[in-house]
C-alpha cells in the first residue's frame, strides 16, 4: 500500500515538471510588421518579378522581326541580282574580246606579208610566190574581219593620240601640223577595243 502510494507521488512530480515546462515560442519574423524595403530590396524584388508581357507588345515585337527578315530577304536578293548582272557582263565581255590574244599573234604575221607583197621583182618565179602570199594575205584578212578587226585608218587624217602613236614629226609646206603623212606601221581595232595603236610619221 505504502509502496503504490509512494509510485503515485513520483508520477504526479513527473506531470507537474511537464506541465511547467515553458512552451517553445514560434521563431518571431526578424522585420517588423510595417516596416520599409530598403531600395536594395525593392530593386531585387524588382529583378525577381516576372511580368508577362502585353499582346500588344508581342505583336510589336512580331511585326518588328518580320521587318527585320524582310529587309533582310531584299537586300539579299538585290545582291543576288547584282551578282548574276556582273557575271553577265563579265561574260559578254569575255566573248565580245575572245579574239583579243589571237589577233595580237597574228598581226606582226600579217605585217610580214603584207611586206612581202611590196617587192617589187622582174622574176616571173617570185612573182608566182607573191600571188601565193597574196591569197593568203587575203584569207587573213577576211579572218581577222570575221572576228571584228578593222584596219585603223591613219593615212592623211588628223593625227587621233586614242588610236594613234606619233613616231616623227616632221614639216611639210601645204600641209597643216597635226596630220599624219606616212603610217610606219598600221593599226587596228577589235570592235570598239584598241587591238593595236597605229605607229605614224606626223606633221609639224
Amino acid at each position: 500500500m505504502s509502496e503504490e502510494k509512494k509510485t503515485n507521488e513520483q508520477e504526479k512530480v513527473v506531470q507537474d515538471e511537464i506541465e511547467e515546462e515553458p512552451t517553445p515560442e514560434k521563431e518571431v519574423d526578424k522585420k517588423e510588421p510595417g516596416k520599409k524595403k530598403t531600395v536594395k530590396e525593392k530593386l531585387k524584388d524588382k529583378i525577381n518579378e516576372k511580368k508577362e508581357p502585353s499582346s500588344e507588345e508581342v505583336i510589336a515585337s512580331l511585326q518588328e522581326e518580320m521587318a527585320r527578315l524582310k529587309n533582310d530577304v531584299a537586300r539579299a536578293y538585290a545582291d543576288t541580282e547584282n551578282m548574276k548582272k556582273r557575271l553577265q557582263k563579265e561574260a559578254d565581255t569575255a566573248k565580245k574580246y575572245r579574239f583579243q590574244q589571237a589577233g595580237l599573234e597574228l598581226l606582226p604575221i600579217l605585217d610580214n606579208m603584207g611586206m612581202a607583197l611590196n617587192v617589187q621583182s622582174e622574176s616571173e618565179e617570185l612573182k608566182n610566190y607573191v600571188k601565193g602570199f597574196e591569197m593568203i594575205y587575203q584569207q587573213l584578212q577576211r579572218v581577222l574581219e570575221n572576228e571584228g578587226v578593222k584596219e585603223i585608218e591613219a593615212d592623211g587624217k588628223p593625227f587621233d593620240h586614242n588610236t594613234m602613236q606619233a613616231l616623227m614629226q616632221e614639216k611639210q609646206e601645204g600641209v597643216e601640223a597635226g596630220i599624219v603623212l606616212e603610217v610606219m606601221q598600221k593599226g587596228y581595232m577589235l570592235k570598239d577595243r584598241i587591238l593595236r595603236p597605229a605607229l605614224v610619221k606626223v606633221s609639224e
